[in-house]
């Protein structure tokens, strides 16, 4: 899925403002709700012409949807789909995009407290998934249905996971993204974002103890301005230290990465 611009992006955010506005629906049928238009808008390239056409009349384009969606998704699902359509759009693919991002933001909400734990699900099935060849390649074969990918995914999670980790999970495999760990990295930015959290990816040679990692977390916020969530990954290649990763920014205080640095000034 590409970055939102221009009036996409406006549209976009004027749309989480409205999903918010419907806090007290079903989240979790919402998400569901939507991702299924998306399904619908994605396969039906007539239906996705006439509702980015900007020449058709917007009570017409929400009519036709009406007309197709009522009493098969929740009201407040409805009424997110029908304030998209009357929205313009940079490019036509923007609104399954833009839909299908309120999809993920509503199964996050419907996390509710459990919301942190959305986000280390995510994040350590990512990491199965991306140190799994056989797994990856099984979820990406075109030769196996969907309902064949989506059973193998039950059998990993193995009940579990929370609902909302084994929508997200399968949905993975319907969305827009690249990859099945792309798709799941993209979720896990999300939850956070939903959280107000910045994410940190941080890697050590052995897992943090409590203590430290509520300090390391506690100073990372601090220099962000915000609650920072830690995804930790164990490798005892870097010998010691922590390496963080935080958006753009990368903090290495690894034993290998200094050894790396010192390699260099000699070589140089």
């Amino acid at each position: 899925m590409a970055e939102f611009r221009g009036a996409s992006a406006d549209a976009l955010a004027a749309l989480t403002d409205e999903l918010r506005a419907v806090a007290d629906a079903d989240q979790a049928r919402v998400g569901d709700d939507l991702f299924a238009v998306v399904g619908i808008l994605r396969g039906e390239p007539g239906l996705r012409r006439i509702v980015t056409d900007v020449s058709i009349d917007v009570s017409a384009k929400q009519g036709l949807l009406r007309q197709i969606l009522a009493g098969k998704v929740a009201d407040a699902s409805l009424s997110v789909v029908s304030s998209a359509v009357a929205r313009r759009w940079t490019r036509g693919r923007d609104l399954a995009d833009a839909l299908e991002r309120l999809g993920e933001i509503a199964v996050v909400r419907s996390a509710g407290a459990d919301s942190v734990r959305l986000e280390d699900e995510l994040f350590e099935f990512g990491q199965v998934v991306s140190g799994n060849p056989a797994l990856r390649d099984a979820l990406s074969d075109p030769a196996r249905s969907a309902d064949d990918k989506s059973r193998l995914l039950d059998e990993l999670l193995g009940g579990r996971a929370l609902p909302a980790t084994a929508t997200l999970v399968k949905q993975a495999l319907a969305g827009s993204y690249r990859t099945v760990g792309v798709a799941l990295a993209t979720y896990a930015r999300v939850a956070a974002d939903v959280n107000g959290e910045r994410v940190a990816t941080v890697t050590v040679a052995q897992p943090l103890a409590d203590a430290d990692r509520t300090r390391l977390a506690d100073t990372l916020a601090r220099q962000y301005a915000r609650p920072v969530h830690l995804n930790v990954v164990v490798d005892p290649s870097v010998v010691g230290g922590v390496l963080v990763e935080i958006g753009d920014d990368i903090i290495d205080g690894t034993v290998a990465g200094r050894l790396d640095s010192a390699r260099r000034r000699f070589a140089g």
